[in-house]
């Protein structure tokens, strides 16, 4: 198994962890000195991970957020930083949002990272579930935030996820791309029957792609460069796989699943689904191989200080913030009155140590934990630590203790 750190940037001091400085320095989020303090700590973090171990670092990507919570704007560009300080760890923005961006764009961009770090990087690819800035980046492809319910804006988000990632891969496998889209309403060349009056004609003819230019010295497609360094193009992965329908998807594009359903039941049963889906294309994993999981992981020498350390921190953000986006359905236990939402008082640290959301403990805790995971999965691929309500909100020396005891006392028992 491989072991990956997941980081939802917090600018230090925002949220309940200090209610007080957030709201003196509101919008936080453009507050100078305070986004200085969280691009110290995320370095920090990703150098300590590098040093001692980590498979893997990833970070989403979300946006308008002026509160300081889950501030990761531009994850390729935040990598690309990343990459310059650190020399072994893979890179992996998890995800993009596909239906924010423009395809030749994000296919540049993504080319441009996997160049720089030498192939460290792993591309997670996501559909945006956010409303508040998936409506207004996406509006271009009349895309809005997904709502995984199969309704008609939900389908739409889901067709230009799928088109946008079509359009990267031949930008990425094709020297020269030429494609007219009726799902995006896109064409390339535009117009599509050829760009006349290229300046530049007689160079281009002579040592541009073979097909850029017709035999009427029109521009007849294009070719996007620089290649990515890997071969055909990095990995794809894809977060949170929850619905039947991306686990069926991911499995058809052979994209890589996280999972961040907490109980290791549901986890052998989506991973099943994708196992069977992958063999109908061809596909022979093994239950769990090329799989991840995601958990919340919280470390000390003994549970009793582990609880101590983490039990508050975790609990007050996660519920008032994923809350009203439905995450607190995580926590549900099988006693719980299905015709009734999980209210926030239930989303503490001894619900999530309950469902398995969260590992809290001292290293055999842990180990336990995962041990049941594989139990269920004994090929399972990849286990990812999700530092929620620690970085931005704990002292930076313990959330690096937390990954040190991580690295030192459970990567050992269970690392390839």
């Amino acid at each position: 198994m491989k072991f990956s750190i997941f980081l939802n940037p917090q600018i230090p001091g925002s949220g309940y962890s200090n209610e007080e400085n957030a709201v003196a320095k509101r919008p936080i989020g453009r507050d100078i000195e305070s986004y200085q303090a969280l691009l110290h700590e995320v370095r920090e973090i990703a150098i300590h991970a590098d040093q001692i171990g980590f498979d893997a670092l990833m970070m989403t990507e979300h946006h308008f957020h002026s509160e300081g919570f889950e501030f990761s704007v531009n994850p390729l560009m935040f990598l690309t930083d990343l990459a310059a300080r650190t020399e072994r760890i893979l890179l992996a923005p998890l995800g993009i949002v596909l239906p924010a961006w423009d395809p030749i764009r994000a296919a540049e961009d993504v080319a441009l990272l996997d160049q720089f770090s030498k192939g460290r990087l792993r591309l997670g690819v996501a559909r945006g579930y956010q409303n508040r800035w998936m409506n207004v980046l996406g509006q271009r492809w009349q895309a809005s935030a997904a709502r995984s319910d199969g309704s008609k804006s939900d389908t739409r988000n889901f067709d230009v996820f799928g088109e946008v990632l079509k359009i990267m891969k031949m930008a990425w496998t094709q020297d020269t791309l030429r494609y007219k889209s009726d799902v995006l309403d896109y064409e390339v060349p535009a117009p599509f029957d050829g760009i006349e009056g290229w300046p530049a004609l007689e160079w281009t003819q002579k040592f541009g792609a073979p097909g850029e230019v017709d035999d009427q010295g029109r521009i007849h497609a294009v070719s996007v460069g620089p290649k990515p360094y890997q071969y055909p193009y990095p990995e794809l992965w894809q977060p949170f796989t929850i619905s039947d329908r991306s686990v069926i998807r991911a499995a058809q594009e052979d994209i890589l699943p996280w999972m961040f359903t907490p109980n290791p039941d549901e986890h052998a049963a989506k991973a099943k689904l994708y196992q069977e889906e992958s063999a109908k294309c061809g596909r022979d994993y093994k239950l769990g191989e090329h799989t991840g999981i995601l958990k919340i992981i919280g470390m000390a020498d003994t549970r009793e200080e582990a609880i101590a350390t983490y039990g508050t921190s975790m609990q007050k953000d996660f519920a008032a913030f994923f809350g009203p986006f439905g995450y607190l359905e995580v926590l549900r236990k099988q006693e719980d009155d299905r015709h009734q939402p999980i209210s926030p008082e239930k989303g503490d640290y001894k619900r999530m140590n309950e469902v398995e959301m969260a590992l809290l403990g001292g290293p055999d805790d842990v180990k336990r934990g995962i041990q049941r995971m594989l139990d269920r999965m004994p090929d399972l691929e990849w286990f990812g630590l999700f530092m929620q309500g620690q970085q931005g909100v704990l002292p930076l020396d313990t959330v690096k203790r937390n990954l040190e005891l991580f690295a030192t006392k459970v990567i050992p028992e269970f690392s390839d």
